[in-house]
């Protein structure tokens, strides 16, 4: 009887970067968010006031409401450019239709912003077209269609019923930091708790395995994109509110960057399979309260833009560790 001789294993190479502690990885955001708190409690006059809190939250909660629609599209391993774009069509369609009463204004931008999402969807779900390319169209023709509506000009919004949801509050809570706050639990709902959120997840994960497996992907994936359209259009419809004017020409300007930042720094990884929503919250939170922060202390704009790219390469880094954990 012979035996083989097996060698023995090699050892196990280390990698020479440096690795992130597993906690940071999971809470790192949510300990910046709390670190900033705590640096402007001790060193930047009267930031924890009622006002100035209240000031950040009404800043933030309209990104918040684009970011929670980004992380949708992010988890399938999507993007979407033009969420600036639908926030600029729903506030050149505003004044168009105030005169046939509030709610048929609203359902209206809603539906511009649904229409926006669909033409999305079905150019990645149907056509083939990577997100990036598909959305750039309208990233590009949305907002010239939204200006031509308007004339390309800025137009003044009188009606109170539409003032009321920038300005009014719920409790003492601002109005649209109550829908931002609603619209994240019912995403969280959405992504942890139905069917529908778990079939994101695994066609972010794999697409090609997904479809194996009889999940309807085309379907999902341009379920997700109308949510995200849907989502932008309402951001703008709140933003048109809170400035009285409706100025497709800057509303919405830079918004998907400002989206997938705080989608990118709450952990959601751009690779898709994963769908972190208090995260996203937190992350949006972040850079809002960072480019507070600077100004507070009379730093150049360029100071802040900096500091959030630097933010921006550090949650991808991590990311890439928690993947490879």
């Amino acid at each position: 009887m012979t035996t083989q001789a097996t060698a023995p294993a090699a050892p196990a190479r280390r990698s020479s970067r440096p690795s992130v502690p597993a906690w940071f990885q999971e809470y790192g955001v949510y300990a910046a968010v709390a670190a900033l708190l705590l640096f402007n409690a001790v060193f930047t006059d009267r930031f924890l006031t009622t006002d100035n809190l209240r000031t950040q939250l009404i800043q933030v909660a309209p990104i918040v409401i684009v970011a929670l629609g980004m992380a949708l599209v992010i988890g399938t391993e999507g993007v979407d450019l033009s969420v600036g774009s639908a926030m600029a069509l729903a506030a050149a369609l505003l004044p168009l239709y105030l005169g046939y009463g509030l709610v048929p204004a609203l359902l209206i931008a809603l539906l511009a912003g649904a229409v926006v999402g669909a033409v999305n969807g079905a150019l990645v779900s149907v056509v083939g077209l990577q997100p990036i390319v598909a959305t750039l169209a309208l990233f590009v023709g949305g907002r010239g269609i939204a200006l031509v509506m308007a004339d390309g000009q800025l137009k003044q919004i009188v009606n109170p019923d539409l003032l009321a949801l920038g300005t009014g509050s719920v409790l003492g809570v601002p109005l649209v930091v109550v829908i931002a706050a609603a619209l994240a639990l019912a995403v969280a709902f959405l992504v942890h708790r139905t069917t529908f959120g778990r079939q994101i997840v695994a066609i972010g994960g794999n697409r090609s395995a997904a479809a194996l497996a009889g999940l309807p992907v085309k379907r999902v994936l341009t379920g997700v994109y109308i949510l995200c359209g849907v989502l932008a259009a309402l951001a703008g419809i709140l933003a048109t509110a809170r400035l009285t004017a409706s100025d497709p020409s800057s509303l919405g300007n830079l918004m998907e960057l400002s989206a997938i930042t705080a989608v990118v720094v709450g952990g959601t990884p751009l690779s898709g399979g994963s769908v972190r929503v208090l995260g996203t919250v937190a992350g949006a939170l972040l850079m809002q309260l960072l480019r507070a922060t600077l100004v507070k202390h009379d730093l150049p704009d360029s100071t802040a833009q900096m500091a959030q790219a630097a933010i921006i390469i550090a949650a991808v880094y991590v990311a890439r560790e928690r993947r490879s954990r």
